[in-house]
C-alpha cells in the first residue's frame, strides 16, 4: 500500500506545481493578448506635415500636380497617392515623383472642373511601417463630392494581427536562441547535454524561422491591400523582397541557416565532448584509488591537458561564431526600424544591436534558466557556480539595457512633454516600470544566489565517502561514495514476483516438468504466468515512480534552491509581459515625430468658431471716432459670412460712408484679398462667401470713412483655417 501511495503523493506535488506554471502561464498570455487586442494597428511613424495644395483650400485655377510633404523619407509606389474628382474619377497620371527632400508629387491632368477633388495616399515609412491617409482641396468653390473621405485602417484587420503576433513571436524566438545558447557557453556548458535547454534553444531557433517566412508573406498584404487573399500573392512577395524591411527578412533567414550550423555543434560534437571530459574525470578518479595508477598517469594527464584544450578551443570558436550570427540577427531588425531613420541614425543602429543583445542575454539566460531549475534531470542538476555566473552576466546585461535604452529612449522621445503626452511615452514609461520590477525580482534571486549550496547529491556523495572512508581510507571512501551517488541515479529496482523466484530455485529437473505439464494443455498456467508479468511490470512502473520522488525529494532538500525557483518563475512571468511591451512600442509612432508632425500641421489646423475682431478707429474729423467689429464663421479655409459692425465709443451703431475689408496672407504673399460688404442695417454691413484659400496668420485691414475726406484702415492679425 506505501508503494501504491507515495508514487501518488509525488504526482500530486508534481501536479500542483504544473498546474500553479500552467495558470501563471495562462495569466500571461492574457495579459499579453489584452495588450495586442488594445492598442491600434501599427501607427505611422512618418506623417504627413503639408501638401500644396493645402488640406481644404479653394484655389482659382486648377494646379497641374498635387505634392505632399511628410515627416522622413517614405516609400512610394505607382498608386501611393490619388486624385479624385467630384464625381470619384481619378484625375492623376498614377506615378507619383520624389521632388526632392521629403516632399513627393503626383502630376494631374489638364481640364479639370471645378469643384471638391480628395486627395488619398498609402505610403510606407523609412521605419518599414505603412503610413495612409487622405484630405481634400477646391478649385473654384468647394462641390458635393461622392468620395467618402475615410482613412483606411492601413495595418489593422487580420492581416494587421497576423503581423503584429508574427512579429511577437520573432522576438521571443530570438530571445531564447540567442540569451540560451549564450547561457550554455558562459555559464553552463554541462547544459548543452541537457535535454530541456537544448528543447529550449531549437525552440527560439524554430519560432525566429517559421515567424520571419511568415513576415515575409504577410508584408505585401500589411502594406497593401490588407487582404487574407493577398497573402499568398507572388507579385507581392516580389515586390517586398526588392524594399529594405523584405531584404532584412531575408538577411535574416540567411543568418538563421548559419544558426542551424552553430546549434547542431553545440549540441552535438561540443555535448559529446563534454560527457566523454565527465567519464574520463570519473575513471581517473577510480584509477587513483589502485595500486598501478602511476603507471597510467602520465599519459592520462597528457590525455587530459589535450582535451581541455581542444574544448577550450570548440568553446572560443562557438562563442565567436555564435556572437556573429547574434549580432547579425539583432541587425536585421536595427537596418529596417526605428533606429534606421531619424537623427543620429548611424549610431542609432550599432546600439540597437547592443540594446538587443543585452535583452536576448539577460531574458534568454533567465529562460534558460527557469527551465535549468525545474525541468533538468536530478542528475545533471544545475550547480551554484552556474548560477552565480549568470547572476554576473545578467548584472553586466543590465547596465548595457539601461545605457542603451536612455539613449533610445531621448533620440524616440526628444522632450518631457511627448514623455507624458504621447502614447509612445507612456508605452516607454510601463516599459521602464517593468524592468524596475524585473530588476527587483533579480535581485532577490541574487539573494537566494549567495545562500545557495551546492546540489543535494554532492552532500550524499559526500556523506556516503565519509562513511567508507572511516574504514578503508580517504581514496577508496571517496570511490564509495562515488559508487553509492550512481546507484542512487541510475538504480531502478524490479521485484520479481514470489512464485516467479519459488519456481526458479527448483533446479531444472522441476523446470522441465512444469514446461512439460504446461506445453501438455494447462490454460491457467499459461494465464498465470501472464498476470505475473502484468504485476511485475505494475511493480516496476511503481518501484520508478518511488526512485523518482525520491530523487525530487533529494533536489528539492536544499530551501535557498527552492527560493530561486520561485523568483526565477516570478521574473520570467514579468519578462513575458515586458516583451508584449516592447513588442507594441516597436510599432508606435515615436513621440519625437508625433510632437513635431503636430507642430508642422498646426496651422493647418481647425477653428472650433467663429473669429470676432475688434478694431478701434479715428479718422480724425467730425464724429471720427469709433469701433469697427469684424465677425468671420466659420473662420476657416473656404467659403465664409463675414459681418462688420460699426459703433459709437459710447456703444450705439451709427452709419459711415463706406466700409471695406481686406485679407493678406504675408508668409505666402497672398494678397490682399479685397472684400466690400452689402449694408444691412444702422452700423452693420455684410458679405457671403467671403473665401479664405488657405490656412495661417491672416492680417485684416478694416478701412472706414467717416466723410468725403475723413478716412482711416487699421489692422489686426488673426489665424484662420
Amino acid at each position: 500500500m506505501t508503494q501504491a501511495i507515495a508514487p501518488r503523493a509525488a504526482a500530486t506535488t508534481t501536479g500542483g506545481v504544473a498546474f500553479r506554471a500552467r495558470a501563471l502561464l495562462l495569466l500571461l498570455l492574457a495579459v499579453i493578448g489584452a495588450v495586442l487586442a488594445g492598442a491600434a494597428p501599427a501607427s505611422a511613424h512618418a506623417a504627413l506635415t503639408g501638401s500644396d495644395p493645402q488640406q481644404g483650400a479653394v484655389v482659382g485655377r486648377a494646379p497641374t500636380q498635387v505634392s505632399l510633404t511628410f515627416s522622413e523619407k517614405v516609400a512610394m509606389s505607382d498608386d501611393s497617392v490619388r486624385v479624385l474628382d467630384p464625381k470619384g474619377k481619378r484625375v492623376d497620371t498614377g506615378k507619383a515623383t520624389d521632388l526632392g527632400g521629403t516632399t513627393y508629387g503626383v502630376k494631374l491632368h489638364s481640364g479639370l472642373p471645378d469643384g471638391t477633388f480628395t486627395v488619398t495616399y498609402q505610403v510606407v515609412s523609412a521605419d518599414s511601417h505603412p503610413v495612409s491617409g487622405a484630405f481634400t482641396f477646391s478649385v473654384g468653390a468647394p462641390s458635393q463630392t461622392s468620395v467618402a473621405l475615410s482613412d483606411p485602417a492601413v495595418g489593422g484587420g487580420v492581416v494587421g494581427a497576423l503581423y503584429g503576433v508574427g512579429r511577437y513571436v520573432s522576438y521571443a524566438g530570438f530571445i531564447l536562441l540567442v540569451g540560451g545558447a549564450a547561457f550554455v557557453l558562459a555559464c553552463w556548458q554541462r547544459g548543452a547535454g541537457v535535454r530541456p535547454v537544448q528543447r529550449l534553444v531549437v525552440s527560439g531557433w524554430l519560432a525566429l524561422t517559421g515567424a520571419t517566412l511568415a513576415l515575409l508573406l504577410l508584408r505585401g498584404s500589411y502594406v497593401g491591400s490588407g487582404k487574407v487573399g493577398d497573402i499568398f500573392d507572388l507579385t507581392l512577395l516580389g515586390q517586398v523582397l526588392q524594399t529594405k524591411a523584405g531584404a532584412a527578412l531575408v538577411s535574416r533567414l540567411l543568418l538563421l541557416a548559419a544558426g542551424a550550423l552553430f546549434i547542431a555543434v553545440l549540441f552535438g560534437a561540443y555535448a559529446r565532448r563534454d560527457e566523454v571530459d565527465a567519464t574520463d574525470a570519473t575513471d581517473e578518479g577510480d584509477a587513483s584509488g589502485r595500486s598501478d595508477a602511476s603507471d597510467k598517469g602520465d599519459g592520462s594527464d597528457k590525455s587530459g591537458v589535450d582535451a581541455d584544450a581542444e574544448k577550450r578551443d570548440l568553446t572560443f570558436g562557438l562563442a565567436i561564431g555564435g556572437a556573429v550570427v547574434a549580432a547579425g540577427l539583432a541587425a536585421s531588425w536595427a537596418m529596417a526600424e526605428h533606429a534606421s531613420t531619424g537623427i543620429q541614425a548611424g549610431l542609432a543602429m550599432p546600439v540597437d544591436v547592443l540594446h538587443l543583445l543585452a535583452v536576448a542575454v539577460w531574458l534568454g539566460g533567465l529562460s534558460a534558466l527557469l527551465v535549468a531549475v525545474f525541468r533538468a534531470p536530478t542528475e545533471t542538476q544545475i550547480d551554484a557556480a552556474a548560477v552565480r555566473r549568470f547572476s554576473r552576466l545578467a548584472f553586466g546585461s543590465v547596465t548595457v539595457l539601461a545605457a542603451t535604452g536612455i539613449y533610445q529612449s531621448w533620440r524616440q522621445v526628444g522632450s518631457w512633454s511627448a514623455l507624458t503626452g504621447t502614447w509612445y511615452g507612456q508605452l516607454l514609461l510601463t516599459k521602464i516600470g517593468l524592468v524596475a520590477v524585473l530588476v527587483g525580482i533579480a535581485w532577490i534571486s541574487r539573494r537566494w544566489t549567495a545562500q545557495l549550496s551546492e546540489a543535494p547529491q554532492a552532500k550524499a556523495l559526500a556523506k556516503a565517502g565519509a562513511k567508507a572512508g572511516a574504514g578503508t581510507g580517504t581514496t577508496a571512501g571517496t570511490t564509495a561514495g562515488a559508487t553509492a551517488l550512481a546507484e542512487l541515479r541510475t538504480k531502478q529496482p524490479t521485484k520479481v514476483p514470489a512464485n516467479s523466484r519459488d519456481s526458479s530455485s527448483g533446479g531444472s529437473d522441476s523446470r522441465t516438468a512444469d514446461s512439460r505439464d504446461s506445453n501438455s494443455g494447462h490454460p491457467n498456467s499459461r494465464d498465470s504466468h501472464s498476470a505475473d508479468s502484468r504485476r511485475a511490470a505494475q511493480l516496476a512502473r511503481q518501484q520508478t515512480a518511488v526512485a523518482t520522488a525520491r530523487q525530487k525529494r533529494l533536489r528539492d532538500a536544499d530551501p535557498a534552491r527552492a527560493g530561486l525557483r520561485r523568483s526565477v518563475l516570478a521574473e520570467a512571468g514579468v519578462a513575458v509581459v515586458l516583451l508584449a511591451v516592447t513588442t507594441v512600442l516597436t510599432s508606435t509612432e515615436p513621440g519625437r515625430t508625433e510632437e513635431a508632425a503636430k507642430q508642422a500641421t498646426s496651422s493647418s489646423s481647425q477653428r472650433s468658431g467663429p473669429l470676432s475682431l475688434k478694431l478701434p478707429f479715428d479718422t480724425g474729423g467730425q464724429d471720427g471716432k469709433g469701433t469697427a467689429e469684424v465677425t468671420l464663421a466659420p473662420a476657416r479655409v473656404g467659403g465664409n459670412e463675414m459681418h462688420v459692425y460699426v459703433e459709437r465709443p459710447n456703444g450705439k451703431a451709427f452709419d459711415i460712408p463706406e466700409v471695406k475689408v481686406a485679407f493678406t496672407l504675408k508668409a505666402k504673399k497672398i494678397g490682399p484679398l479685397p472684400v466690400t460688404p452689402d449694408r444691412i442695417a444702422t452700423g452693420h454691413w455684410s458679405a457671403i462667401g467671403v473665401q479664405i484659400p488657405m490656412a495661417g496668420d491672416w492680417e485684416i485691414a478694416v478701412t472706414v470713412r467717416t466723410s468725403d475726406i475723413d478716412q482711416t484702415t487699421v489692422t489686426k492679425n488673426a489665424k484662420i483655417g
